[in-house]
């Protein structure tokens, strides 16, 4: 998650005036960040909120309600808002290489102190909080920027295809393999993991000790998964630095005809494979299509995060979208803060920290429940953002990264 959200040249006319002897911000990225941790928030309260989450296990008592959430949820959230906080966050760190420069120091050792500061981070969070915790993989993964800093964008981009194409070769190789399996065979797997569930909704409904050990007891699993979505991590990654090195996201604002196009192949791309996905998690082909439809999702979900992009820059153009993006924007600049605070709102309701319900409310109530609070920070946000130049957990981590206290 692109937690920095550095300056940059001024390359439009909207962006915010800069105080004396810094670049301005580009409105456009903090609105598109803003905008991601609305998807971030829909995926991680279905999964703080109980055992079914967004996975394949389908909750036998969800009512059909409930069973529309989840499918929203899955088709037009899960696996894409992950992807635009990578793109963003690759994107930056071309903003953080020319923050270096024009301070005369080092890029290296800042940003090694980054990935340690996001590490850190993400191990508290997964501990104490949310074990989907996505910082972990950012500050590892992230080690592979810092390397290829000074790759010209032609690599870049060639490293993203080449990183991809493997990664979504690996998997769906995996997926169909799983066709193999019978209905059975699968339904039985996916009974031993429903057997695990009682546990673990006494463990989030006991005290604090127990919501810790919960936490720790599912970190190794949720470990495994990264080297799943590492890939598509990698290559967003590397497709933000591309971008970024050619400031293409200013640039591309101002083609709509580019973007309208970005928009129409994404959705054509992206969408049939969310739906398939969405369909094969609630059980709809049977049990043994559950992992083909995720890995699908994950292969597409590129395609519609693409048209996300293209959709909110063609209409941050517009007299609304200009009012959007003012409400977005404040939110994007405190990113880290507000999905921090997202998980800590949510472990406070769902676990023994607080309420205790896991596993108590229907997937329509928690998706209601996260548009409240999302619609909440962007108000906090804006209000902070007119005051102080960081969020305050931003303002930690630049302290670490520059190693000395930030200038107001």
């Amino acid at each position: 998650m692109d937690a920095t959200a550095e300056h940059t040249e001024k390359h439009t006319e909207k962006q915010d005036h800069p105080r004396a002897g810094r670049p301005a911000r580009i409105t456009e990225v903090d609105a598109l960040r803003g905008f991601a941790l609305l998807g971030i928030l829909l995926v991680n309260a279905l999964m703080m909120a109980g055992p079914y989450g967004t996975g394949g296990v389908v909750d036998p008592d969800a009512s059909a309600l409930d069973r529309a959430a989840e499918g929203l949820v899955q088709t037009f959230a899960v696996g894409k808002f992950y992807l635009l906080f990578s793109f963003l966050f690759g994107y930056s760190f071309t903003l953080q290489q020319a923050s270096a420069a024009r301070d005369g120091a080092r890029p290296v050792p800042r940003m090694l102190r980054r990935s340690l500061g996001l590490l850190v981070l993400g191990i508290l969070h997964a501990v104490f909080l949310y074990t989907g915790d996505i910082l972990m993989t950012y500050a590892l993964i992230g080690l592979v920027l810092i390397a290829a800093r000074d790759c010209s964008p032609r690599a870049a981009r060639l490293a993203a295809r080449i990183v991809y194409g493997c990664a979504s070769g690996f998997l769906l190789l995996l997926g169909l393999g799983s066709l193999l399996l019978s209905d059975a065979e699968t339904a039985e797997a996916d009974a031993g993991l429903t057997a695990g569930f009682a546990g673990l909704v006494a463990d989030y409904r006991g005290d604090a000790a127990s919501v810790v050990r919960a936490n720790l007891d599912q970190l190794p699993d949720a470990l495994l998964a990264v080297p799943m979505m590492g890939g598509f991590v990698l290559a967003a990654f590397l497709t933000g630095l591309y971008c970024g090195k050619l400031r293409l996201l200013a640039d591309l604002g101002q083609d709509r005809a580019r973007l309208r196009r970005l928009c129409v192949l994404g959705t054509a791309v992206g969408l049939p494979g969310s739906l398939f996905m969405a369909v094969a998690a609630a059980g709809a082909l049977g049990p043994r299509w559950t992992l083909l439809g995720a890995v699908v999702g994950m292969v597409t979900a590129p395609a519609l995060t693409a048209a996300y992009v293209g959709g909110l820059l063609l209409f941050l153009r517009t007299p609304r979208g200009a009012r959007t993006a003012a409400l977005l924007a404040p939110a994007g600049r405190m990113a880290l803060t507000n999905y921090l605070s997202q998980s800590l709102v949510m472990a406070l309701v769902f676990t023994a920290y607080g309420l205790a319900l896991y596993d108590r409310l229907g997937a329509a109530v928690v998706v209601a429940g996260a548009l409240l609070l999302y619609g909440c920070q962007l108000v906090l946000s804006k209000h902070l953002m007119t005051r102080y130049r960081y969020g305050p957990v931003e303002w930690l981590l630049r302290t670490v990264t520059l190693a000395r206290l930030p200038r107001r």
